[in-house]
């Protein structure tokens, strides 16, 4: 895949660019500040070479504030395809919340009627496993949605016993959502017609208070039983 790196920190970058090409994918550009991801990215879109997926931290000049994280929903906004992957040691709750209303509705899962790109948030201190960080990388450039349990704990504190409400099959229903299944492939896993699993999927929807107005419906069940889950 054809990425773009941005991060303040020369000796992270680099290290990045390493692991990933050493992977096989190609960095296509890297940028050291917002305002120089903004540009690159511009550059390659109209070049004709748009990457897969723009991997970028949070904190960058020129504020070293959440200027890598509002750049990013920036480029999303003016490139709805372009896959998003934030590196990040914190979380800012207010773009990680818009970060994911923008994406796909589906964990994991690209939608074949969405063009949108994928998303994703992961904490830095989350990504030393390789396979697991390129498994999520991986993820983002097929248009699905990576979240940090960290980060939806932040997203998801007013949900936290929304779980409570479901049955025990319709928990068993978004966990299998939460590790990237379509409605298909559940009814499958679990033996149910798509009929079934599509009226346990409403029902989770239902009882999350995630009405039909409610953008990505999906991402944000999993991102509340992200947040109920235990964690390893």
């Amino acid at each position: 895949m054809k990425l773009i790196i941005a991060d303040d920190a020369a000796l992270l970058r680099e290290g990045l660019v390493g692991l990933l090409e050493r992977q096989g994918h190609e960095v296509i550009a890297q940028a050291a500040s917002a305002t120089e991801l903004e540009a690159v990215v511009d550059r390659a879109m109209r070049e004709g070479h748009a990457p897969d997926v723009v991997l970028t931290d949070v904190r960058m000049p020129p504020t070293m504030t959440d200027d890598g994280l509002e750049t990013a929903l920036a480029l999303r906004s003016r490139y709805p395809q372009l896959g998003i992957l934030v590196l990040s040691q914190y979380v800012a709750p207010a773009y990680a919340t818009e970060l994911f209303a923008s994406g796909g509705p589906g964990i994991g899962v690209p939608s074949p009627d969405e063009p949108t790109g994928g998303v994703g948030y992961l904490l830095k201190d989350r990504i030393s496993r390789v396979a697991d960080f390129m498994r999520s990388l991986g993820i983002v450039a097929a248009g699905g949605v990576v979240v940090d349990p960290e980060v939806a704990t932040h997203l998801l504190q007013s949900k936290r016993s929304a779980l409570d409400a479901l049955t025990p099959r319709e928990l068993e229903v978004l966990e299998l959502m939460a590790n990237g299944l379509s409605n298909q492939q559940i009814a499958d896993s679990l033996f149910l017609s798509g009929g079934a699993v599509a009226k346990h999927v409403a029902n989770v929807f239902a009882k999350l208070n995630l009405g039909p107005g409610e953008e990505n419906r999906r991402v944000r069940a999993v991102l509340a039983y992200l947040t109920e889950r235990p964690q390893a």
